[in-house]
């Protein structure tokens, strides 16, 4: 496997845009409100940033793989800014924010353009953003190149009103269970799926719950005769 994959040293340095997009505050250790944080950091308070767009150069391979990209697109007659919301180089990795209804195509390009080569998915990650008001949910792609040894992310969003995204099975397989899997726990409902059914939780389950408003806690549960109340409901701090 070629070393550029782990690392751009000695290349061109990537200028970060460090102010981001804030979209909340978080408070404690894992944002608990209601007097249920029993960390002991309860009194933690920091900014949730998404990472700004990086300009240019991007630094070693990175500006290869989106001149690559934005030139094959160009070709099928896609504006490579109508496709590709922003580019961001953050902690060595580069990811590329496309707009949902041309995924599919822009997965496509990748897998199949020799220069680009990007043959194996190797998942998708739903991440659920509360305070990213009008694309709350995020589904993010990890693609590898065998043929160059290199590794990028793609990362699409959608309103939490619309939580549609095309499906990417007919490009790479190996999404089929990924994709069942971030819709039972996001709520994401992947557009074209051959079976979109829940994978882990039972098929009647309500909610979503890896969502960051789905309720803490669980189930009462009786043990040894004696009834157990759910997590966020065993303690109360005042």
């Amino acid at each position: 496997m070629s070393d550029e994959l782990n690392t751009n040293s000695g290349q061109v340095p990537t200028p970060r845009d460090d102010s981001g997009e804030v979209i909340g505050v978080r408070k404690g250790m894992f944002g608990a409100d209601n007097g249920g944080d029993t960390s002991g950091y309860g009194g933690l308070v920091r900014t949730v940033t998404l990472p700004g767009a990086t300009s240019r150069p991007y630094g070693g391979w990175f500006d290869e793989v989106a001149d690559e990209l934005e030139g094959a697109l160009e070709e099928q007659d896609l504006l490579p800014g109508n496709a590709i919301e922003k580019t961001v180089v953050d902690r060595g990795e580069l990811t590329f924010f496309i707009a949902r209804e041309h995924l599919v195509q822009v997965a496509r390009t990748l897998r199949d353009d020799p220069a680009l080569r990007f043959e194996l998915c190797t998942g998708v990650s739903g991440v659920h953003y509360l305070g990213d008001k009008g694309r709350e949910l995020h589904a993010v792609y990890h693609l590898r190149s065998l043929t160059h040894g290199r590794l990028i992310r793609l990362e699409v969003s959608a309103p939490d009103s619309d939580p549609h995204i095309p499906s990417l099975v007919g490009v790479y397989p190996t999404n089929d269970w990924h994709e069942r899997e971030t819709y039972d726990f996001f709520g994401l409902i992947f557009d074209g799926h051959p079976a979109l059914t829940r994978i882990m939780m039972p098929d009647d389950w309500q909610g979503f719950p890896q969502r960051k408003d789905y309720p803490l806690g669980g189930i009462a549960v009786e043990y040894k005769g004696a009834q157990i109340p759910a997590p966020d409901q065993r303690r109360s701090y005042s």
